[in-house]
């Protein structure tokens, strides 16, 4: 974003090589577990991190951070210079200390016991050039560092300023990215620098088609990060806000938005790609028409997130940066979509490679004889302000439905904020889904399937008609 760009003079690009200076390839020394050493093994780096100095690691990008248990009533950091960074201990809320050298993070002593520590580092960009270098902890005599509980899932959030934090009050820490990470249990890194595009320009814009894919973003070096050193998950990706301030067409982006996504599913297989609509809206059309290209190419794990009234009234610090309050309501909505992702098995990845783009199927819809079909319409989660529902849709005639069209009724207010494996619509209570390219055939007394989630937890949908013939259902 232009209002927290990173800048490139040479006094930044001189200070944070200094910084760096001491980082130089050498001999790993074996650090023993408990000892707080940079290495030692109990100290899990989330994120992207240079470990080349076996005494002195570096965090990259924004949303990096350490995490480790420890023994004892006190912690302290060794740092080389002078840095900000803010600390958790035991899920309190993150404390922000300034300092160099031995940093206390426990001014009033803890009870005795075993705690947890997350140390997140100030992102150097703009004016700030923090030496963000992590030397090792001190803990009491006789304490040791332990393992902290295994998170089960990482998540990679992908953007420009808003995805750093940028404007919130703790900046990375207080963005929705670590918000929502750390509300589902899941480790999480950011992957975003203030003023990055999707697309690289020719008047300079800093761009993810080319920089996420490097260890720092270009911001120390252009060396290529190992994408061997951690799997995502899940990638939730949100660009776009830039571009248009730099000229990129609405075609050019959506090209370049395919292809990154492409470049991103090559180096994460497993994971589940969300492309979130910018939060103004800019290339939301392009962004969830590069998503359907790629589900036509045969990646159902790549989802659209429409994020359209996300934001509340007084929910952003400027015309563009979430505040607090912004980064708050984005992680409430954003949160129980990516737990829904992330714990739900797709639809086959394969699709026929002839299929449109912008339509699920060319093949006119067959109806099941005497409207022989049933719905089973089931809550699978709830989180007090939503639900999310899985849909089965059976064919109990004796000839396959080629094509298809489910209509219901909602209840009360209820709206569908999300959906996969079926395009869905909604006017009003009445709801629409349409099949996906690799579900259009429910052969003959089987079924096919597609989930949503709402801003309600209400249940009792109703009305389900399939082309038009009335289902049985189960609500």
């Amino acid at each position: 974003m232009n209002a927290w760009r990173r800048t490139r003079a040479a006094a930044l690009i001189a200070v944070t090589a200094a910084g760096l200076g001491a980082v130089l390839p050498m001999a790993r020394a074996d650090a023993a577990a408990g000892d707080g050493t940079p290495g030692d093994p109990n100290i899990s780096y989330v994120g992207r991190w240079n470990m080349t100095n076996s005494s002195a690691y570096v965090p990259y990008w924004a949303g990096a951070y350490l995490r480790v248990g420890f023994t004892g009533r006190t912690v302290k950091l060794r740092q080389r210079n002078t840095i900000q960074l803010w600390a958790s201990i035991d899920g309190n809320a993150f404390t922000s200390f300034t300092g160099s050298g031995t940093i206390n993070l426990t001014p009033a002593t803890l009870a005795a016991g075993n705690h947890t520590l997350i140390v997140s580092y100030r992102q150097v960009a703009g004016s700030y050039t923090g030496d963000a270098v992590f030397q090792g902890l001190t803990l009491d005599p006789g304490a040791s560092t332990v393992r902290a509980p295994v998170r089960p899932k990482l998540v990679e959030f992908v953007g420009d300023s808003i995805t750093a934090g940028a404007t919130s009050s703790q900046l990375a820490v207080t963005g929705y990215g670590f918000r929502v990470g750390e509300k589902l249990g899941y480790d999480h890194t950011q992957i975003a620098i203030g003023g990055m595009c999707l697309a690289e320009t020719s008047d300079g814009c800093w761009a993810q088609e080319t920089r996420y894919w490097m260890s720092s973003g270009g911001q120390v070096g252009t060396d290529q990060w190992d994408f061997s050193r951690y799997a995502a998950d899940g990638v939730v990706i949100n660009l776009g806000t830039n571009d248009k301030s730099h000229g990129v067409s609405a075609a050019d982006f959506q090209a370049k938005y395919t292809a990154f996504l492409a470049r991103v599913r090559a180096r994460f297989p497993n994971a589940k790609l969300l492309a979130l609509r910018t939060f103004i809206g800019r290339y939301a059309a392009e962004t969830q028409a590069a998503v359907r290209a790629r589900n036509a190419a045969g990646d159902a794990d790549v989802f659209s997130v429409d994020t359209t009234g996300w934001l509340p009234a007084d929910g952003l610090s400027d015309s563009v940066h979430p505040n607090d309050a912004g980064h708050r309501a984005i992680t409430d909505r954003l949160a129980p979509i990516i737990s829904a992702r992330l714990t739900t098995t797709t639809a086959p990845t394969t699709a026929p490679t002839t299929a449109p783009t912008t339509a699920p199927t060319t093949t006119a819809p067959t109806t099941p004889a005497g409207g022989a079909c049933a719905v089973t319409y089931r809550k699978t989660g709830d989180w007090g302000t939503g639900a999310q529902f899985d849909v089965t849709v059976s064919n109990a005639s004796a000839v396959p439905v080629n094509g298809w069209t489910l209509t219901w009724t909602l209840p009360g207010s209820q709206r569908i904020t999300q959906s996969w494996n079926a395009t869905i619509s909604q006017s009003g209570a009445a709801a629409t889904a349409v099949n996906a390219t690799w579900n259009a055939t429910i052969p003959a007394a089987g079924s096919a399937g597609f989930g949503l989630v709402t801003d309600s937890t209400l249940g009792g949908a109703t009305g389900f008609a399939l082309n038009g013939s009335p289902c049985t259902s189960t609500s």
